[in-house]
């Protein structure tokens, strides 16, 4: 049986707090989210002057990163590529650029997923939470 690390509240903290104060410094209004292995969500966050629909779009993104075991925007990037016909995946709904996966040592944790700027700002977000805990 293989051992696996998962997140705790304390990471969830550390990682939103990183996040918020990217999005902050920059004066970016956005919805951070951060979900588990399995794509639950376990923390949500809607900075003032976010858009409404940011708080659909942000867990979205954490959710598909998470399931996919990937940055959501290699979707994006399959899907413009002409793959069109992968818009009918199931269970994946925010396929944009801006949710990114947490690994460590080639598992999965969970994925943080932000939206309300361009989605490269977006992602630039989501990296920045993620390396307050070292990964």
């Amino acid at each position: 049986m293989k051992n696996k690390p998962e997140l705790e509240l304390s990471d969830l903290k550390l990682i939103a707090a990183a996040a918020e104060a990217e999005a902050l410094k920059n004066h970016w209004a956005v919805t951070i989210a951060i979900v588990d292995d399995g794509g639950h969500l376990l923390w949500l966050q809607r900075l003032d002057g976010a858009p409404a629909i940011s708080s659909h779009i942000a867990p979205a993104k954490a959710h598909t990163a998470a399931l996919g075991r990937r940055d959501s925007k290699g979707y994006e990037e399959v899907i413009n590529g002409g793959r069109t016909a992968f818009l009918s995946a199931p269970v994946l709904q925010g396929m944009l650029e801006g949710g990114v996966a947490i690994m460590k040592a080639g598992q999965c944790l969970g994925a943080v997923g932000v939206s309300g700027v361009k989605s490269t700002e977006d992602a630039q977000i989501a990296r920045a939470g993620i390396a307050a805990i070292g990964l």
